[in-house]
């Protein structure tokens, strides 16, 4: 069973010091920069910062993270632990619950998006043309609160369609995504539409209602 919690990584720097890849980033940045600048036809930052997903190396997500918050960026990791056994012993091992991404809090403005992408282990926002799609604060706020709250969740299988419901009480009052029922259990799924992923946690007895 997965025990969660939410990571922070003011206290990861130093990880930052481990990966040497990403040489020549500099030169490439300036290029994806003025390609940003000259083919961005939609909105940039209007007031306040929006969450976007960013898409990272394979096993890099807590060493951008760890980067990205040097670099002065807010950036969310969520993690879940796993015991590991093995025939000698047993080893709780912190994992990503999104493998190959994290999330950064931002304004998306050129100069933003560029010291972004200049990151070791950073291959791009997760969006059209690797621009960035916003991710509704609701959506991070929920996983934020699911995984602090240390019932047991999991990965699921991304879902778009199904009866969308609010828990009503408890510790995930307002907590919003898709009911799903499996075996007699009831679980709630929020998906994350950006990175196609999903996550769903146990709500047996707690009370919710259609929206």
């Amino acid at each position: 069973m997965l025990r969660t919690h939410v990571a922070e990584f003011a206290e990861l720097s130093d990880i930052a010091k481990c990966d040497s890849e990403g040489e020549g980033v500099s030169a490439v940045g300036q290029v994806q920069e003025h390609c940003f600048r000259s083919k961005w036809t939609g909105p940039m930052c209007e007031g306040q910062p929006q969450w976007y997903a960013i898409h990272t190396r394979a096993q890099h997500e807590r060493a951008v993270a760890a980067r990205l918050v040097n670099e002065g960026i807010t950036t969310f990791l969520p993690l879940v632990s796993d015991v590991h056994q093995w025939s000698d012993r047993r080893k709780v091992v912190e994992m990503p619950l999104f493998s190959c991404y994290a999330f950064v809090h931002l304004c998306l403005v050129p100069h933003i998006w560029t010291k972004v992408m200049r990151v070791n282990g950073v291959l791009r926002f997760v969006g059209i043309r690797g621009r960035g799609i916003p991710i509704a604060d609701s959506q991070i706020e929920s996983i934020r609160r699911l995984l602090s709250s240390e019932l047991p969740c999991m990965p699921y299988p991304f879902l778009k369609l199904g009866q969308r419901v609010r828990i009503r009480g408890g510790s995930l009052e307002g907590i919003e995504g898709i009911l799903v029922a499996r075996n007699g259990n009831h679980s709630l799924v929020i998906s994350l539409e950006p990175i196609q992923r999903s996550l769903a946690v146990r709500i047996d007895g707690y009370h919710f209602e259609p929206i």
